[in-house]
């Protein structure tokens, strides 16, 4: 499995590490792309083109969304999950398709099953 992940922060660079050694990305081994991550150009210098996967995992919501719509609708990447931190707007652009993630929202959710509030 290819996949291609924005943000090389410590959850992107922690999957990449899993994912290379669990042998998915066919040729990971340290490859990264600087650029920007909506510019078609550095997206296919990353390998989009024949990614199976896009991970929009950067630390701002609207790179996430934009770049993970760029994956979607005009590579046609088969998988792509966005990590959008506004649970408003995570909801919003789940319900127009994109497979989203929030972690405001996991960890609110996380916390109130440790108090028992849940």
């Amino acid at each position: 499995m290819q996949v291609v992940i924005l943000g090389c922060g410590r959850v992107g660079a922690r999957l990449a590490g899993i994912l290379d050694a669990e042998g998915h990305p066919a040729k990971f081994g340290g490859q990264a792309v600087l650029g920007e991550g909506i510019d078609y150009d550095v997206l296919r210098q990353a390998g989009i083109e024949t990614a199976d996967a896009f991970l929009a995992l950067s630390d701002n919501d609207n790179s996430n969304i934009m770049a993970s719509q760029i994956a979607q609708r005009v590579f046609q990447v088969k998988r792509v999950i966005v990590r959008i931190y506004d649970p408003g707007r995570n909801e919003s652009f789940r319900d127009m398709g994109l497979e989203t993630m929030c972690p405001t929202r996991v960890g609110v959710d996380r916390i109130e099953a440790l108090l028992g509030v849940n």
